[in-house]
């Protein structure tokens, strides 16, 4: 045997230094022979005496001190193989400690041949190493003694140099990892020592760094260590080949493991790569150059082939050149897949082994094939991030409903148990010790698949969520992929976006609001808050869905903080509900849908906060203690108040909504009242239909629950699947759940039994045998809608204590909301209006003591509860006392008008105390003395809700408001030309002028006699007259302050609309009043336009206006404004979408063949355009100039753009053509007519713009693609006779229809116009009309000009009119201009457009865009008079309302519809988005389509070559033809079967 010298030899070894003298060294003792010859062997009990004296002299010998030679006899008898290959245990075990022992002393010259020390290992890695796997075992120690000798002594480095050992060094290293891994234990279960694991480790550490080459399997069985990470894997990976050690099977159950330590053999391979990172980068390197490149590479450069590969061969890969350009196998992937997860867990184990295979699997990141730049884009992310094969942490708990709300120091209280395999972990920083591989990942970003930008997103998401691992990044590279994961968020794809979404619900709500935060709030355009809000409203559903979830429930983890006042997380998510909820305007069903679910589950989840109380009900039937009540104990009263805390949470919410999104909010309780009516109605219909067995009345009774059921399906995105829910649940017929709903929708339930009735209801229908599958998802949203959660009965006092208190400064929203509850649900102010009531008597003032400003909310529920509920108001004389305080001292002067109510509603003696309190206003009163604005008001509401009273005194009241007030200037303007201006404050002297106008108003809106009306009215409009068209002075003087003046105007304007709700007063404004009346819309002052519009719409919306006053908001054409422009273009689509179901149910029940020209119910928007036409006649800025015309002509596309369509284009037309053959009739009605008739300038103001609209009509038809219909008529549609008169000359009204009244260039300038207004409303930026209008036949616009072209056989148009086209001259080149066209440019001008270039509206003067959103009192006036209404005569508001539960699914689908319309109090939405209609009208509509379709197949070709003959022909005859009958429609009536839910068995009683 050779010698080896070696660093690592014991110092025992060395040599002493020549000068010192050689003393004889001691040798071995022991002189017993250890051997025998054959048939006479040594007793096993003497054999094991003389080993174990041997190892006992051995092991107390030391290397330096005895003689060599002595142990060669022994040396020789050890290795022979009677002992190495005894059968006895023990004889094996106390061998090899004489063998190590042996090699110890003898180092480093073992006395062996290589043969022998080939028998000798293969005794010890065969026999005795693996006996370590049991501990109990008797020779325990003496195999410990063995491996520990190896380990310290390092004599195994001795199997390096045997031939052909890498059998014996592949077994050892199987043996080592079976033990550690547990694969075979004791039988008591006895754990194995530390010690043996470190030794066995420093073994396998010497191996490997002393062989010059480690076979090809134990790399294998090396890296296979590091999967055992994953929890998920089942059994052993330490195969003796690459066959044996395959992917691991994989066990989902055991996956939700935690394990708190890493496994033995992980940590030994682990070692093994940190000690020797060199060596192991070598052979880890060709590992995965076998592994990834052979698979990822499109041919085999290097000459080798695939077969011949230790590592890829297996049976599968027989023809592996046969397409060597193919993609991966699947057992290639499987390989890959294994290979990438490897190398996971080693970044996280030892980082230095990967140095050569980094740059491998970077150039993956550049492979053709999709599969492997994922496996490798993928790997790069969780390397990167230092998540290793066991996969990435379990995202952190959002749990909304917690209580009490975390707060950024106890969010990380929130993250999971923490798993050390799934605890992100990185040893070194990869971007800095890898650059190039880490900008060759971030280039991924711009991948041409989605998959592999998917990939991308959720890797940037990991590293940013775990800070590299730990390890944390640069304050560049954060921003730079915070920047990155915003992009991702507005990707083209929806698996990108997905990925975004989910990839910001990793991170923890501390790191959300600190680091995502950190580039922007909600609010802030571009950022990652910004992007993942707009995202709530994704076409994709996956994408929309995961957002608003997530959004929600980041809001709701924040609720803590906003209530703690904290301005960064505040101003960072506090807008996030207003994201959410103002979705609803993207009228999309599915949409809506979602938003419920997240309201209910997540924004105010029904079971926050989770906390359990004592039910005890009071005698007033309240589940929770009122506010004042006493606690019955300390604990008790220390208890935190379920109610209050969820109130809190609602106010807080509400608080931080902006406009749009707070009328949401309240919409979605005030939409509860319509839709439980429905619900009611369908619960009694499926009492009535028995479960489908019924005596008598069956037809009858199928009818209407299928029209209910049809026009509630219409409510849901899958109406055919809820079709079938709810016939289901009509079949099951559960009395007990039908009790169930009943509960859930009474405003008598407090909020312990709505929630308790919901749980039950859930639990029923899920342990129900005959309930089909997803009946709970059909039923559950529709129990979100209909029940009372949020106006509930027992959050109001908690309200009341939050108005009072002003506590957390959310005591104006809870002003606020209690007003909503008053307004909606006063029922459930029931149990509480004595302590309202008694609360606002404490509150009342005088003359030395002003009331609190809550005060003012409480008066108005009272007055609004009031007037549904008169008895349940207090009678006594305290009560009436302090009203009447109110009456004289209120502040502000609202508080004395809400009183007035309040008393008129429920005093017994009303009349009485009425003619008191106007005497009491009267006598004395002088401008300025204490509560003389009380006073006011109060003489304003009486004069309202008692007139008779009042009018004993009129004369010294209208002296009052008109001498003392309205002519008076007690702060004069310094110069008559006082700039007309707007201001948010408003001082006495207006609010007194404001009440005086009022007085004036509701005397001429409370006068009973028809046949005096015109006499009151002619001053009250002269005022208003003169106020509207001198901008607000009414003196002769000239000195009116200009703030007074605006307020004035604007008041008067309103004042117009509120006296023309009833007809008999709409009848007396004339057509020169309204035209002034229209200006407003063109107000210099923008919260003057804005206000004036914004009650038109909602009067309007409500259907209490008559049809003249929709000519009003087209005036909008120049509003410099883009939001109310949008607003205003969105509300006038969502009125034609509501007059095109009315058209759709007049079409389904009229008599087959009575032509198809729309009934003037169903015209109103088409007649307005003649109204608009006279209108725009008689505007101030109008000349017969091209440049003026064509600016008109943009009056008409606005027009065009909101209204027209194909189907009604036609009717457009026809009216155009018809106003050429009449003459103005206003200006006639005021002046005496020439007796010749002769044509006046504001006829030829008819005439050129006459011309004008059949001009830009034509054009906007062929812009579009559309060919207008042929217009059938049996009955000609009159234009109005007070702004329209006919002409009496014949020959006359043919000369003025045949003529041109458009002077030359205008036809150019209508061309550029029309075409650059299609453009802008493709793109979706002029007024809000970028969607798709359906047509009224349903279909498309795009969709029907495809059928148009691409259809052939068409009926032709008239010939003359497309030769007439045909023939136009060729246009002169126009000259280019040079910033955009008009449109642009106009866009481009915003709120900034000089005065020539714009209409009247051009002169609008800017005052900060701030709108006047403060609440009006003539508002709260309107909500008590619809009260009062209802409760004097509900079958008139049902037939506004579309109501009739006689008629089913369609009276109730357009009461749904209404109440849709009345959000934003009849305004649209945002500017590219319709607002929803109801789904029961849409299924009418889609049915109306059908219908058109039909008629149009039915109409004859000649009748549409004739078109424009019989158009021209009209536009001449409307006199002789023009209908003088007017149709009506029968009006449905309500048929009583709606009954009152039994509520004497509540679901808490069960």
């Amino acid at each position: 045997m050779p010698t080896r010298a070696r660093a690592a030899a014991s110092t025992a070894t060395e040599v002493m230094e020549h000068d010192e003298p050689q003393q004889p060294l001691p040798g071995l003792q022991f002189n017993e022979t250890l051997t025998w010859r054959a048939g006479k062997p040594i007793p096993v009990a003497e054999l094991l005496r003389r080993l174990q004296a041997l190892a006992t002299e051995m092991r107390d010998m030391d290397q330096e001190e005895n003689e060599k030679e002595t142990f060669t006899k022994v040396a020789k008898e050890l290795a022979s193989s009677n002992l190495l290959g005894h059968k006895d245990k023990g004889i094996r075990a106390w061998t090899a400690c004489c063998l190590v022992d042996i090699l110890r002393l003898c180092a480093p010259d073992a006395p062996y041949t290589g043969q022998q020390l080939k028998d000798i290992f293969t005794a010890l890695i065969t026999s005795i190493l693996p006996a370590l796997s049991d501990p109990s075992n008797a020779y325990n120690n003496q195999h410990v003694y063995v491996l520990q000798s190896l380990a310290q002594v390092k004599s195994v480095v001795l199997l390096t140099d045997i031939p052909s050992s890498e059998t014996l060094i592949l077994h050892l290293f199987n043996n080592f990892f079976d033990i550690l891994s547990g694969s075979s234990k004791a039988s008591t279960g006895e754990q194995l020592a530390k010690n043996v694991e470190y030794n066995m480790t420093a073994i396998l550490v010497i191996l490997v760094d002393e062989s010059t080459s480690l076979p090809p399997e134990v790399v294998d069985i090396i890296i296979a260590q590091f999967l055992r990470t994953d929890p998920r894997t089942v059994g052993a990976i330490s195969g003796k080949t690459r066959k044996n050690a395959a992917l691991p099977v994989i066990d989902e159950k055991q996956s939700v493991l935690v394990i708190k330590e890493l496994p033995p053999a992980y940590n030994m391979a682990k070692t093994i790569c940190v000690s020797c990172p060199e060596k192991m980068a070598r052979y880890i390197s060709q590992y995965f150059s076998d592994v990834i490149m052979d698979a990822s590479a499109p041919s085999n450069k290097s000459g080798a082939r695939k077969e011949v590969s230790h590592r890829r061969h297996s049976e599968g890969f027989d023809d592996v050149d046969k397409d060597s350009h193919a993609g991966p196998t699947e057992e290639d992937l499987k390989e890959l897949n294994k290979a990438h997860r490897l190398l996971r867990e080693l970044w996280r184990a030892s980082p230095g082994v990967l140095q050569n295979v980094i740059p491998q699997l970077e150039a993956e990141l550049s492979a053709e094939n999709v599969q492997l730049r994922l496996l490798a884009t993928e790997t790069f992310g969780d390397i990167i991030s230092g998540i290793g094969a066991a996969g990435p942490p379990p995202p952190p708990i959002l749990d909304t409903a917690a209580y009490p709300p975390i707060t950024l120091s106890s969010s990380s209280d929130l993250t999971p148990s923490a798993n050390l395999l799934t605890t992100p972990s990185s040893p070194q920083p990869f971007p800095q010790l890898h650059p190039h591989a880490y900008l060759s990942f971030l280039g991924r970003r711009q991948d041409k698949s989605a998959l592999i930008r998917s990939a991308w997103t959720t890797g940037i998401g990991r590293i940013l969520a775990t800070s590299a691992g730990g390890v944390g990044l640069s304050q560049h590279d954060e921003q730079h992929l915070i920047e990155d994961l915003a992009r991702m968020l507005g990707d083209s794809d929806e698996k990108v976006r997905l990925a975004a979404v989910r990839a910001i619900g990793s991170f923890e709500f501390k790191d959300i609001i600190l680091r995502l935060g950190s580039s922007g709030s909600v609010s802030k355009p571009g950022s990652v808050l910004a992007n993942l809000a707009e995202r709530v409203k994704d076409r994709k559903p996956g994408v929309r869905g995961e957002a608003m979830r997530l959004l929600a429930r980041i809001w709701g983890m924040s609720v803590g903080e906003i209530i703690a006042g904290d301005e960064q997380v505040i101003s960072t998510i506090g807008g996030a509900p207003s994201k959410i909820l103002n979705s609803y305007y993207a009228n999309d069903v599915e949409v809506n849908l979602l938003m419920d679910h997240v309201v209910f589950e997540l924004l105010l989840p029904l079971s926050y906060p989770p906390i359990k109380v004592k039910s005890s009900r009071l005698a007033v039937g309240n589940s929770q203690r009122v506010h004042d009540s006493q606690a019955n104990g300390t604990n008790e009263a220390k208890s935190p108040d379920p109610d209050k805390i969820r109130i809190e949470r609602m106010l807080v919410l509400a608080k931080y909504l902006d406009e749009k999104a707070k009328k949401v909010l309240f919409m979605i309780q005030s939409r509860q009242v319509s839709l439980a009516k429905y619900v009611s109605a369908y619960l009694q219909c499926c009492e009535d239909y028995n479960g489908g067995v019924m005596d008598e009345d069956e037809t009858p009774i199928k009818e209407k629950l299928t029209k209910l059921i049809v026009g509630m399906a219409q409510l849901f995105p899958d109406s055919t699947k809820v079709t079938a829910d709810l016939w289901k649940f009509a079949e099951m017929h559960d009395r007990r759940s039908y009790q169930l709903i009943r509960f859930c929708m009474a405003p008598e339930s407090d909020y312990r039994t709505v929630c308790k009735a919901l749980k039950e209801f859930k639990k029923r229908v899920e342990t129900s045998s005959s309930a089909p599958a997803g009946l709970l998802d059909t039923l559950t949203p529709l129990l979100y809608r209909t029940s009372i959660i949020l106006y509930n009965k027992s959050h109001v006092p908690a309200i009341m204590e939050y108005s009072t208190t002003d506590e957390n400064s959310l005591g104006s929203t809870a002003h606020e909301v209690l007003r909503e509850i008053s307004t909606h649900t006063p029922e459930v102010l029931k149990a509480h209006i004595k302590e309202i009531c008694r609360l606002i008597q404490e509150e009342a003032p005088t003359v030395v003591k002003p009331n609190s400003s809550g005060a003012v909310d409480g008066l108005k529920a009272c007055a609004s509860f009031a007037r549904r509920f008169p008895k349940e108001l207090p009678k006594d004389r305290k009560f009436e006392q302090a009203m009447l305080r109110f009456t004289m001292h209120g502040t502000p002067p609202e508080a004395a008008k809400y009183a007035v109510s309040i008393i008129m509603a429920s005093s017994e003696k009303k009349e009485m105390l009425a003619r008191d309190l106007a005497r009491k206003c009267i006598e004395g009163f002088t401008y300025g003395q204490v509560g003389f604005l009380s006073r006011l008001a109060s003489l304003s509401q009486l004069w309202l809700l008692a007139p008779q009273e009042v009018d004993e005194n009129s004369d010294a009241v209208i002296d009052i408001a008109i001498k003392q007030i309205l002519l008076q200037v007690r702060a004069p303007s310094p110069e008559p030309s006082d700039e007309y201006t707007w201001s948010d404050n408003v001082d006495s002297e207006c609010s007194a002028k404001c009440w005086a106008l009022k007085i004036l108003v509701n005397r001429l809106r409370s006068h009973p006699t028809a046949s005096t009306l015109a006499e009151i009215a002619v001053p009250v409009h002269r005022i208003l007259s003169k106020l509207v068209t001198e901008e607000g002075e009414l003196l002769d003087t000239k000195n009116t302050p200009g703030k007074h003046r605006s307020r004035l105007r604007l008041l008067a304007a309103r004042s117009y609309l509120k006296i023309s709700l009833k007809r008999s007063h709409e009848s007396l404004l004339s057509p020169t009043e309204f035209n002034h009346l229209a200006q407003i819309a063109q107000d210099p002052l923008f919260p003057v336009r804005a206000s004036f519009l914004q009650r038109l719409r909602k009067y309007l919306g409500l259907v209490k206006l008559t049809p003249r006053f929709y000519t009003i908001p087209f005036l909008l054409a120049f509003e410099p404004d883009a939001k109310l422009r949008a607003d205003t273009s969105t509300w006038i689509r969502s009125r034609v979408t509501h007059f095109s179901n009315l058209q759709s149910q007049q079409t389904t029940s009229s008599v087959p063949g009575a032509g198809t020209v729309k009934s003037k119910a169903s015209t109103v928007l088409e007649l307005a355009f003649a109204r608009l036409l006279s209108l725009l006649a008689h505007h101030p800025d109008y000349s017969p100039s091209s440049e003026d015309l064509a600016d008109f002509a943009r009056y008409i596309i606005f027009y065009l753009q909101n209204v027209a369509n194909e189907g009604n284009l036609s009717l457009i037309y026809h009216f155009a053509q018809r106003v050429k053959g009449y003459r103005d009739a206003i200006s006639t009605s005021t002046s005496k007519l020439d007796s010749k008739d002769k044509v006046t300038r504001l006829d030829d103001n008819l005439y050129h713009l006459s011309d004008l609209a059949q001009l830009t009509i034509r054009r906007y038809e062929e812009a579009h693609g559309w060919t207008m219909q042929t217009l059938l008529t049996n009955a000609k549609l009159s234009l109005p006779h007070t702004l329209f008169r006919e002409i009496k000359d014949h020959t006359e009204a043919i000369k003025i229809a045949e003529k041109n009244f458009l002077p030359e260039g205008v036809e150019e300038e209508i061309n550029e116009l029309v075409r650059s207004a299609t453009r802008k409303e493709k793109a979706g930026s002029i007024g809000g009309a970028g969607r798709k209008r359906r047509s009224e036949g349903g279909d498309t616009d795009v969709g029907r000009n495809k059928k148009i072209k691409n259809e052939k056989g068409l009926p032709i148009r008239n010939p003359t009119l497309i030769a007439t086209r045909a023939a136009k001259p060729p246009k002169r080149p126009r000259e280019k201009k040079p910033a955009g066209d008009e449109w642009e440019r106009e866009s481009r001008r915003g709120s900034e457009v000089p005065d020539s270039e714009r209409r009247r509206s051009g002169r609008v003067k800017e005052v900060g865009q701030k709108i006047y959103v403060e609440r009006e009192d003539d508002e709260d006036d309107e909500e008590m008079e619809e009260l009062n209404q209802e409760d004097e005569d509900e079958g008139i508001e049902g037939k506004k309302q579309g109501k009739a539960d006689e008629d089913g699914g369609e009276g109730e689908g357009e009461g749904v519809q209404d109440e849709d319309d009345r959000i934003e109090n009849g305004v649209g939405n945002e500017g590219d988005e319709e607002v929803e209609k109801s789904p029961i009208a849409k299924s009418k509509s889609r049915k109306k389509g059908t219908d058109d379709k039909q008629n149009r197949a039915t109409t004859s070709k000649a009748k549409k070559q004739s078109k424009t003959r019989n158009l021209n022909s009209n536009a001449l005859t409307g006199r002789a033809t023009r209908s003088k009958g007017k149709s009506k429609a029968a009006d449905p009536k309500d048929d009583g079967n709606d009954k009152d839910a039994d509520l004497s068995e509540p679901p808490d009683s069960d």
